[in-house]
């Protein structure tokens, strides 16, 4: 038995995505590491010399608040400025999809695109990367990776010769290989590459691959960085009667999720509007910025000023502060508002970072800042102890919910973590979330379900076309001619886009009349032929229960735009007529209804 299934499709198949999803983790791996390693780089290179050295994620609890702020905070606001003018430069002269968050853009690519990436776009998102959030650009390193990755999914899939369908499959491969990589959360990523394409659907033609990749890009990033999790964190126990606390968590969660949306929307529009040079508005945005931190910090100087400090750059090191409790509850409230703002004006502008983990520090301030407000108000409830749990499902649920990844971050967050004891709470709270945010998402190229993706168009449309017969789209009124006919009748007749007509006599089909046999001779001939010097009288047939997708098969075999429908008890009465453009007509309507219905059901 195992013999004989190495030798069939099913193995044949996975054999060839292992290999792919092999070459593409290899591509994740190495790219994670090459941009881990150029933000760090950048990071003490240009933020490093306003004497700025931020917290950053799986440090102890007294490296993280050993942090130190600039000693000249108006350095951020040139430094800041100068990395979104050379983002903005390099980006929009050599690869203008490459500007933004960069998730988005591999969405697209996905469904719109055919999974064609450039080859340039992972080298210029890079590059344009780092120059955006090592000098102070608010954004995450997920987004850039996870164009970086689907971009070489891409690459491999044309150098294998892959047709446009499994290009499409490495391209969704690159997207979860890469996230799950840098996050150190291969399962997560593996999820998110089949959730993240559509708001209410799943890519299930993914998961093998990515699986693999997954497993491959987590491991090659890890021998570089370690296997610890991302975010140091304490395993919780919660009790039954928290889970209303949970709830209104996932309400705020939906809250903050659609304020942050709607505020990216907004700027990006702003800035997509506004008369400028494209080169000049990825600065424009971090000019905003600068001056916007610079304020913060003046204005709130507790803890060092991380109300402004927190807002800029990635923000990995303020989620861990927050999983540690370590962050003043007025802090916490600034940075919710000041993450959305600055992160808008980023990459709203043109610049270049992700938007999840942006997400993910809105969500853990959310999440701390009510988890603080239980503490105080129902002490009996929640100890000082449980506030960073509400950090960490926070995260999960306002991700969740506004990016329409219920389950990839679920189970992302905890692998992120290395705590698994949250998963029923957090699965509360994201409901929540997921409910409340109804159509709005993070990534404004997602699609609603399969049904509504260009990649699948033809898939649901062959499948409607079958589901449907020829006498749902037949002539039963049609034109007719006789074989003593002139050929001028015929042309006549043949005026309404009709390209074949029955030749009758005495109520009998006696053959057909194609508008290509009367071409085929000069009209100065036609007066001395008639119909049955041209006639055929072998023709293609089809009855009214035949599906309109085998009626276009055999128009297309044929090379016809005209069938006769008979019954095959009696085929010499002709019962009607069907068209090519009719049987297209007919399915784009049902298709079109279909969409609509399966779209409030597929999920």
């Amino acid at each position: 038995m195992l013999p004989k299934y190495f030798y069939s499709s099913e193995f044949r198949y996975f054999k060839r995505w292992s290999i792919i999803g092999i070459l593409i983790g290899i591509g994740a791996g190495i790219g994670s590491i090459l941009l881990y390693s150029l933000l760090n780089i950048g990071t003490r290179l240009f933020l490093g010399n306003t004497g700025f050295v931020p917290p950053t994620a799986g440090q102890s609890l007294s490296k993280a608040i050993s942090w130190v702020p600039s000693h000249n905070p108006l350095l951020l606001i040139p430094i800041i400025t100068i990395g979104g003018l050379i983002s903005g430069f390099i980006v929009y002269k050599y690869a203008p999809e490459a500007a933004g968050g960069g998730t988005d853009v591999a969405i697209r690519a996905f469904h719109k695109e055919g999974g064609k990436i450039r080859k340039r776009v992972p080298i210029i998102k890079m590059i344009a990367s780092v120059m955006t959030m090592s000098t102070g650009g608010s954004g995450g390193r997920e987004g850039p990776i996870a164009q970086i990755t689907a971009g070489f999914g891409s690459f491999v899939a044309d150098a294998l010769k892959l047709n446009e369908r499994d290009r499409r499959i490495a391209v969704a491969v690159g997207i979860g290989a890469g996230i799950g990589s840098i996050f150190k959360a291969p399962l997560g990523g593996a999820i998110l590459s089949i959730e993240i394409l559509y708001k209410r659907d799943y890519e299930n033609d993914v998961l093998i691959s990515s699986v693999i990749a997954s497993i491959v890009g987590y491991s090659i990033f890890c021998l570089y960085d370690g296997f610890t999790p991302l975010f140091s964190a304490q395993i919780y126990h919660w009790n039954i009667y928290q889970i209303p606390l949970y709830m209104i968590l996932g309400v705020a969660a939906a809250f903050f999720g659609i304020l942050y949306k709607e505020s990216f929307s907004y700027t990006k529009s702003f800035f997509d509007r506004l008369k400028v040079r494209n080169y000049f508005k990825p600065a424009i945005g971090a000019f905003l910025v600068g001056v916007i931190a610079v304020i913060l910090i003046f204005l709130f100087p507790q803890f060092k000023g991380a109300a402004g400090f927190g807002a800029i750059g990635m923000g990995y090191g303020f989620i861990q502060l927050a999983l540690y409790n370590a962050l003043p509850i007025d802090v916490i409230v600034i940075l919710i508002f000041a993450k959305i703002v600055m992160t808008s004006l980023t990459i709203g502008s043109g610049g270049s970072g992700g938007e999840i983990v942006p997400g993910f520090l809105i969500g853990a301030m959310t999440g701390e800042a009510l988890g603080k407000i239980f503490a105080i108000t129902l002490p009996w409830l929640v100890s000082p102890d449980m506030v960073p749990a509400f950090a960490m499902i926070g995260m999960a649920a306002l991700l969740g919910g506004i990016g329409k990844v219920p389950i990839a971050v679920l189970i992302m967050v905890s692998e992120m973590t290395g705590d698994y004891s949250l998963l029923m709470p957090a699965m509360v709270a994201i409901v929540g979330s997921y409910a409340l945010t109804g159509s709005h998402s993070l990534f404004m190229e997602q699609v609603d379900t399969r049904i509504h993706s260009p990649a699948h168009s033809n898939e649901y449309f062959n499948l409607l076309l079958k589901l449907y017969r020829v006498k749902d789209a037949m002539r039963k009124e049609f034109p007719t001619v006789e074989e003593k006919d002139s050929l001028q009748q015929a042309m006549l007749k043949m005026r309404h886009g009709i390209s074949a007509l029955p030749v009758i006599k005495e109520g009998e089909m006696r053959g057909l009349i194609r508008l290509r046999d009367l071409l085929e001779h000069p009209m100065e001939k036609w007066q001395d032929m008639s119909i049955g010097d041209l006639m055929r009288h072998k023709y293609a047939t089809v009855t009214p229960d035949t599906s309109l997708r085998e009626a276009l098969d055999i128009m297309e075999e044929r090379d016809v735009g005209t069938l006769v429908i008979i019954t095959p008890r009696a085929p010499q009465k002709p019962l009607g007529i069907i068209l090519k453009r009719d049987v297209i007509r007919i399915g784009e309507a049902k298709f079109g209804e279909k969409s609509d219905m399966y779209g409030e059901s597929i999920r």
